[in-house]
């Protein structure tokens, strides 16, 4: 059996208790790492000081992530979930109910919805969005099915008493057929946010769940899932990324094709030409857009895509927002 060594950064750990072709816009960050700088409104770099001034910068990064991703649709007009049971299935401790939703008209998502055995009457749990890493078997890796059982994360999660959500990703489990080319997105990177945010909004909506206590974690593909969504969606107030990510100049030496299928991030390639240079966001920002909500990265020291250096470095930058917000 291999032997992995990890590291992991974190900031808190524990949840208490618990497009259309888009215009796009001027970088005016050359260097990402720089956190603590933010454009005024005549481009040049001002120092952040004040959360207020942090406020700016964020608003910036998520600019600079809808450049490649594609833009956030407006959240104003969503069809009802219609919520359809396709299966069920026991568990120790919980029961597991798949279901499809509408996530936009159209679209409907295949999720595994878990709930744990003993919820009495009125009571509301804390629960998670539990996103699965690259695999043919989508949302069922993370109930451990597959050659690597110990990723039966939504599981553990259900046993210990939060209510759990595991969609599929487009192009996995009952996703498979998902075509990127026929939807209106620039990227998989950003119907993959679609979807997750809607999760929450089906998880916000259950009378199981209490609304105000929601965390999300992935490993691999479901790892920078995570932290994409909740960079997108303040609702989600913890995040645990598992071996899913650093800056892209570590990626491969900064070889970044990886990032440019229709699941991921296309502009990469057709307009930043695979110049982690050009490329209009960084994994500094990303994880600095999480502050000040507990964030929890665990890296293996010796993964061939992702770096536990760049991955100590960003977290090392972001530190520096989360002081400024009052978080540590």
């Amino acid at each position: 059996m291999p032997h992995f060594t990890f590291s992991c950064c974190c900031f808190v750990v524990f949840l208490v208790g618990t497009g259309a072709a888009d215009e796009l816009p001027p970088d005016r960050y050359a260097d990402h790492s720089r956190l603590l700088v933010y454009a005024d409104a005549s481009g040049d770099l001002q120092p952040v000081k004040t959360p207020e001034d942090w406020a700016q910068r964020r608003a910036d990064i998520l600019t600079g992530m809808q450049a490649a991703m594609g833009s956030l649709p407006v959240r104003d007009q969503w069809p009802d979930f219609d919520l359809q049971q396709t299966a069920e299935q026991p568990g120790d401790g919980y029961v597991c109910k798949t279901y499809t939703f509408a996530v936009e008209a159209g679209d409907r998502l295949p999720i595994d919805l878990y709930l744990p055995s003993g919820i009495a009457e009125g009571e509301r749990r804390p629960a998670v969005l539990a996103l699965h890493p690259t695999g043919a078997l989508g949302k069922r890796i993370v109930a451990g099915e597959g050659p690597n059982p110990n990723r039966q994360y939504a599981v553990e999660l259900a046993q210990r008493g939060y209510v759990v959500i595991a969609p599929d990703y487009p192009s996995f489990g009952e996703s498979a057929d998902y075509d990127f080319a026929a939807d209106d997105y620039a990227s998989g990177t950003m119907k993959g946010i679609v979807n997750h945010r809607r999760c929450v909004d089906l998880l916000q909506s259950l009378p199981q769940v209490d609304p105000e206590r929601i965390g999300v974690i992935g490993h691999s593909l479901g790892g920078h899932n995570a932290m994409y969504v909740a960079a997108f969606d303040e609702r989600i107030k913890a995040i645990v990324s598992s071996c899913g990510w650093d800056p892209f100049h570590y990626y491969y030496g900064g070889k970044l094709t990886g990032w440019t299928s229709d699941r991921y991030m296309p502009r990469i390639r057709d307009v930043y030409g695979l110049d982690p240079d050009k490329v209009p966001f960084d994994f500094y920002e990303v994880v600095a857009a999480l502050a000040p909500r507990p964030f929890l990265s665990c890296s293996p020291t010796e993964d061939s895509n992702f770096d536990v250096q760049g991955v100590e470095k960003a977290i090392d930058r972001a530190r520096e927002v989360y002081r400024l917000l009052g978080a540590t």
